[in-house]
């Protein structure tokens, strides 16, 4: 189930901005190893997959961690 007013909201997230421009800076880097080498690095592969999951994630409404009473 996505937040309210997701595709409002999500350009204008910062946490949601900030992680895919480490996704695009990921695979940038991804691009130029493997243009330069002819092998992807696969730590900044997961990097990047990591960072896209973490927008996509932003937009995702999660259930309550505590109580209302904040224990």
């Amino acid at each position: 189930m996505m937040i309210e007013d997701w595709k409002k909201q999500f350009p204008r997230l910062w946490s949601v901005r900030l992680a895919l421009l480490a996704a695009l800076l990921s695979a940038v880097e991804v691009a130029m190893n493997v243009w330069l080498t002819g092998k992807p690095p696969l730590i900044v592969l997961g990097a990047c997959v990591v960072s896209l999951s973490a927008a996509i994630a932003r937009v995702i409404a999660q259930p309550k961690v505590r109580n209302e009473d904040g224990h």
